[in-house]
């Protein structure tokens, strides 16, 4: 047994990785085509889709031939993108109104979801550090017909050199990822990676906070199952800073964040947080947390 599975038996996760299927999933973009119309337009061609529940504009689908290939896809009628990782975007639930900074945002899923919610108004500011996948998150821009995005090629942790305050901010950071989406993963991830990551992750944390409104709304999200990567990372936010708290997610899908890990105690609200287990939600890794500025 490898030394990941053996640290999910410790936080009392026990299931065979080869035996879970995650089933293909897209979102409808709403800004470009009704979703009934789209609906009926793609099961006329053979696409069998079913509405997933805990989502807005998310189905599953099976199809004979590549979705990426349509022209539906490629006039941006749908964007393809895992059930799980439409979740943080619900949470966050930015308005039209909203000035927002999306601090990891290639190659575009859920910026284009951000500016769905916001029906293309308000304003998102966009980084992302690396040059190629700038280009991604551009095509997919122009792709899905959004307008209320400015694109920067900035490291996230210096957010602050804006001299801005959001409303909402989206941190979807940079994370080991999970066994469902990468091939070899248990051969290719090392604790000491997990632990690397972690470091990163509470820099991107605390430029976060530094630049929240009072009263605005952060949601902290990875495709990681690493208790580093996730709750030890909130709990680690929670005693450095005395102006936040943790709220609801109000997701009725995962299971409750962990309020113990390792055998180490954390902190009891990260009960509020979610933690995604592909076994038991038949969808990728993901662990989401909300956290409000009240001061």
């Amino acid at each position: 047994m490898n030394i990941f599975m053996k640290r999910y038996e410790k936080l009392g996760e026990k299931f065979e990785p080869a035996e879970i299927i995650v089933r293909k999933s897209l979102r409808v973009n709403t800004l470009k085509i009704d979703e009934k119309v789209l609906i009926e337009r793609l099961q006329r061609q053979n696409i069998g889709l079913k509405k997933i529940d805990f989502l807005e504009h998310g189905y599953n689908y099976e199809a004979p031939f590549s979705m990426g290939a349509t022209p539906e896809f490629l006039f941006g009628y749908y964007y393809l993108q895992e059930a799980a990782s439409q979740l943080p975007v619900q949470v966050l639930a930015p308005s039209e109104n909203d000035l927002v900074l999306d601090m990891a945002a290639s190659p575009g899923s859920k910026t284009t979801q951000i500016s769905q919610c916001m029906n293309n108004k308000g304003k998102v500011i966009a980084l992302d550090n690396n040059f190629p996948r700038l280009f991604s998150l551009r095509i997919n821009l122009e792709r899905m017909g959004i307008k209320n995005v400015i694109v920067y090629k900035k490291d996230a942790r210096f957010a602050l050199d804006f001299g801005l305050e959001f409303d909402k901010i989206l941190l979807d950071a940079p994370c080991s990822g999970n066994y469902c989406i990468e091939e070899n993963y248990f051969e290719q991830k090392t604790v000491d990676g997990v632990k690397e990551r972690s470091r990163i992750q509470k820099e991107l944390l605390k430029a976060a906070v530094k630049v929240l409104k009072v009263n605005g709304v952060l949601v902290y999200s990875t495709c990681s199952l690493e208790p580093e990567e996730n709750e030890m990372n909130i709990d680690w936010l929670l005693k450095k800073y005395n102006n936040i708290k943790l709220e609801d997610t109000g997701l009725a899908i995962g299971d409750p964040g962990l309020v113990e890990a390792f055998g180490e105690k954390l902190n009891p609200e990260l009960k509020k947080c979610r933690r995604l287990w592909p076994h038991k939600t038949g969808t990728e890794g993901f662990f989401i947390a909300k956290i409000r500025k009240i001061s």
